[in-house]
């Protein structure tokens, strides 16, 4: 019967690997890693990928983008996507469609036409070619029409981000697809990948995120949320579960058992590395609340602005803050520092790996 020992083990060993390789295999092991475009010290992608890319920069993925086989886009949560993965990604439903189909407006029409010519265009070419008329966004807000044409047309497969200006993304053609996948097969194969990316997973933080892609997948009549999709998973053997403490957690069957113990090693992980993503999970696993600050007022934060979890061995002990470059990087204790000589090498090595990684190209 897996324990909370067993449980540690396996986030850690599935997750982390013991020898890093280069970026290009990184990402086609991994298949998603997520965003954020705060730098405190450094993007989230760019924190997570540090972890598991020998001899990674920040600003490494950016800098390589236009030659590696992975798309931006939204899978649980907006990030790096592994372009194999297009077909159970699309074609998407419209979910304000009664009939879920994506039809093109005029202006949608001419801002597509408008990239084919260019073969890559910044909205600001988009822009000057159509106008400056304003709409309102899907957050209440006002946004650049033919920008969110843009976004849209990504969002339904035409187009995809080619690079980043500036931050700024550039679009181009997106690959033609082929014929669509069955709509159960794209189900379950993106609640595998994302149930592979977390694992071992709680049954319900795997349902909520399977939930944010069904809407766009799922048939006429299909399921609504995610849960039907992993007992389905369950079902057919796909997915392995076990119940520790109250709490049901799930995997991929075919993930070996990981039986050796994790190296003294410290590591500085990203608020949303899969290690630590399901805060649910982090509560058990390692018996404290971690909290991501970076939107909580001053005086609430009680760990920083992008306090970054500190991992020793198995066992998230704390967190950091460092701003950036050039930056002390300051530690604090669930309850105190291990003793002993292992710990604290091992505490400077990471702080040096985190300067190297900071440093500039």
């Amino acid at each position: 019967m897996p324990s909370l020992g067993w449980l540690r083990r396996q986030a850690v060993g599935w997750s982390l690997p013991q020898r890093p390789g280069t970026l290009a295999a990184a990402l086609a092991a991994m298949e998603f890693v997520q965003a954020d475009p705060i730098r405190a010290p450094a993007r989230a992608q760019d924190l997570i990928l540090r972890q598991r890319v020998r001899g990674y920069r920040a600003g490494g993925l950016d800098r390589h983008y236009p030659a590696l086989d992975i798309d931006e886009d939204r899978l649980y949560a907006y990030g790096f996507v592994a372009r194999r993965l297009r077909p159970i990604l699309y074609p998407r439903r419209n979910v304000h469609a009664a009939d879920g189909a994506f039809t093109l407006t005029d202006r949608a029409a001419d801002v597509l036409a408008f990239v084919r010519e260019r073969r890559i265009a910044h909205p600001r070419d988009v822009q000057a070619q159509f106008g400056q008329e304003r709409v309102v966004n899907d957050w209440g807000g006002t946004s650049s029409a033919t920008t969110l044409d843009l976004e849209r047309l990504r969002h339904y497969g035409y187009l995809r981000v080619a690079d980043r200006v500036a931050g700024v993304r550039r679009y181009e053609l997106a690959p033609p697809l082929g014929d669509p996948l069955d709509p159960g097969d794209r189900l379950r194969a993106v609640a595998l990948l994302i149930a592979r990316t977390l694992a071992p997973v709680p049954e319900a933080t795997l349902g909520t995120a399977v939930s944010f892609a069904v809407p766009w997948i799922r048939p006429p009549g299909g399921p609504r949320g995610g849960r039907p999709v992993i007992r389905d998973l369950l079902a057919r053997g796909d997915l392995e579960a076990a119940d520790v403490q109250g709490t049901r957690y799930v995997w991929p069957a075919d993930l070996p058992p990981v039986e050796t113990d994790p190296p003294a090693r410290v590591r500085f992980l990203a608020p949303f590395d899969p290690v630590v993503w399901d805060r649910q999970r982090f509560g058990q696993l390692w018996g404290w609340e971690y909290r991501f600050e970076a939107y909580t007022p001053v005086a609430k934060r009680q760990l920083g602005y992008y306090a970054m979890p500190l991992l020793w061995r198995d066992r998230v002990i704390g967190w950091v803050n460092c701003a950036g470059a050039g930056q002390d990087v300051e530690t604090g204790y669930v309850d105190r520092a291990p003793t002993g000589v292992r710990y604290a090498a091992a505490l400077d090595a990471e702080i040096e790996r985190l300067r190297t990684f900071l440093a500039r190209v």
